[in-house]
């Protein structure tokens, strides 16, 4: 009786040890299936995170790339204008020899700067064949009012296709296959949207040849040329003149006006160095390159817009009739063209102020842009020998 009593406790004992071994056990396990499911969250939030991670450096990398890529055709055309500067360098320096350290007496300085710019004059009138001037404003044609107050329209000779500058500070130009499509197109609907990899200043582009030439501001004064076929920036240059001003008084927002004639690319713009004046340069369409300047003696103040036909620069002032424009000063690159015998070109009635004027030389028409009317100004001519 006293062996089965032993024995009984015995496996009571046995029992209670094996139940707290398994509660003890299922505890563990509990716990162990706690973790893991920890783990799988942390592991699910952190492949998460990695893949919005990747997705930012993706993001990231392919605008490192288009910056890489803008920055080495920058340094590109920095490279060839650096290599052109020495070419010329050099050259100056073998056709000019040292000077002597005497004094030179001012007349004799004045003789050579006068014989200078008789050379040029001479230099320039043979590249130049063209006669032609304004001899009046024969029709305007209203086309039709899209856009903000101040912007810029033009037709490429090249293609025949018509482009929208909108605005003073934009990087998006609109493009149409013709003047007949622009006119019938409710607001852009029937445009091509180009985007600019950097954004314009001012109104003073041009598209010549299937290339758009337009100023961009940043630290210094840049011309960028802008493939449209390839939409890419084929060349750019910084303007090699110091202390830009705007060119016209009633246009502060234009610092640099662009103008294509019979001749080509041609700049207008103004310097605090001749700060009451307005200057011009020819430009080679293809390099960039500035082939010669002028200081015009046509006033900034209160002139809108200017153009440029034969090598002659037209300036566009306000006058004091309301609605009302006028050419009163001219400067000719071949002294062909005097402001008396040119200056009394008055434009139709208007809305506002022309914020830009582009000459279209196949047509002999002006393309204008006023208060957001894109307007056409038929031109009629005659030779400047005819005067």
């Amino acid at each position: 009786m006293r062996v089965l009593v032993v024995f009984v406790t015995l496996a009571c004992f046995a029992s209670a040890q094996h139940q707290a071994l398994i509660d003890y056990l299922e505890r563990r396990l509990q716990t162990i299936e706690d973790r893991i499911s920890l783990w799988h969250e942390q592991t699910a939030r952190y492949a998460s995170e990695l893949r919005e991670l990747k997705q930012q450096m993706v993001s990231q990398l392919e605008s490192l790339d288009k910056e890489k890529e803008f920055l080495r055709v920058t340094l590109d055309g920095v490279g060839t204008r650096v290599d052109r500067v020495e070419r010329e360098l050099d050259y100056l320096e073998t056709q000019n020899g040292a000077q002597p350290c005497v004094d030179i007496d001012d007349k004799l300085i004045e003789q050579q700067v006068m014989l200078v710019k008789e050379e040029q004059k001479a230099k320039y009138s043979k590249l130049s064949d063209c006669s032609d001037m304004i001899s009046s404003i024969k029709a305007m044609k209203i086309l039709k009012r899209v856009g903000g107050p101040k912007g810029m329209w033009t037709k490429d000779r090249g293609s025949g296709k018509v482009y929208i500058f909108n605005g003073t500070d934009e990087d998006t130009i609109h493009e149409f296959a013709s003047v007949q499509d622009f006119a019938r197109s409710q607001g852009m609907s029937l445009a091509k949207n180009l985007k600019l990899p950097s954004t314009w200043k001012g109104t003073g582009h041009v598209v010549f040849n299937n290339y758009a030439y337009y100023i961009n501001q940043a630290e210094e004064m840049m011309v960028v040329k802008y493939d449209m076929k390839n939409s890419s920036v084929t060349d750019s240059s910084v303007f090699p003149v110091q202390d830009h001003l705007p060119v016209y008084g009633l246009t502060p927002e234009t610092v640099m006006d662009l103008a294509v004639d019979e001749e080509g690319l041609w700049a207008i713009y103004a310097t605090r160095q001749n700060e009451r004046y307005i200057s011009m340069a020819k430009v080679d369409a293809n390099t960039l390159d500035i082939e010669q300047m002028w200081d015009s003696n046509c006033p900034r103040e209160n002139a809108e817009a200017a153009f440029i036909i034969c090598g002659t620069l037209y300036v566009v002032y306000n006058t004091k009739q309301p609605g009302r424009s006028q050419i009163q000063c001219v400067f000719d690159v071949n002294d062909m063209v005097t402001n008396e015998e040119a200056s009394l070109v008055y434009f139709p009635k208007r809305y506002g102020a022309h914020s830009s004027l582009k000459y279209n030389p196949q047509e002999q028409l002006l393309y204008a842009w006023d208060d957001g009317y894109q307007i056409l100004y038929k031109l009629v001519m005659k030779k400047k020998l005819e005067i």
